[in-house]
């Protein structure tokens, strides 16, 4: 698989009808139809792509939009949400982090208290598709060893390539006046940035 293939997946998943869920589960039934190889494959795209937006600027949108602090590990599934969205949001959002606020997916969320965002479906996180290719891996070989294999397989593929987990983010963050659509979106709350 390549970086054009692993696009047009995620332009696919995006668009699918039905559920979060369904959706994901539609993907690793895509993966799992092709050689375990692909899996791996499919997961060094999505490890670059999570990689190419770990960025200071991002995480700031990142947090206007959840209203405060987001944590490392919810920075990384915003980034996962992030590239589901496809390409050509993913893209915009790397030039422009403020652009975010025009995506269809956001603007469901403005006005709106956070309490009333629909977790399964709404939230600006998608943590369960750093799973699914481990998932269809393990569809395709049998092998359920809690993805070791797959793991060992992934280190293989990116050999020196592979992202710096302790690498910092990229980018200067942004203030609310390097980010205006969202910062009028999404005001900030008392006593929070």
């Amino acid at each position: 698989m390549d970086e054009k293939a692993f696009w047009a997946l995620m332009g696919e998943l995006r668009h699918r009808p039905g559920s979060r869920d369904d959706r994901l589960q539609w993907l690793r039934g895509e993966l799992a139809r092709g050689p375990a190889q692909e899996c791996v494959a499919f997961q060094v795209e999505l490890e670059a792509a999570c990689d190419r937006s770990y960025r200071a600027d991002l995480w700031s949108a990142a947090e206007r939009i959840l209203g405060g602090r987001c944590s490392d590990d919810g920075f990384h599934y915003f980034r996962l949400w992030l590239v589901g969205l496809g390409r050509e949001v993913f893209e915009e959002a790397l030039v422009s982090p403020d652009g975010l606020a025009g995506v269809p997916e956001v603007l469901r969320l403005a006005g709106r208290s956070r309490d009333s965002w629909c977790e399964a479906e709404e939230w600006p996180d998608l943590e369960a598709l750093d799973y699914v290719a481990a998932d269809a891996y393990e569809d395709l070989t049998g092998v359920a060893d809690e993805g070791e294999a797959f793991f060992d397989a992934l280190d293989a593929a990116q050999g020196e390539e592979a992202p710096d987990p302790e690498a910092p983010p990229r980018e200067e963050p942004l203030d609310e006046a390097g980010m205006p659509r969202l910062a009028a979106l999404f005001p900030a709350r008392a006593g929070r940035g």
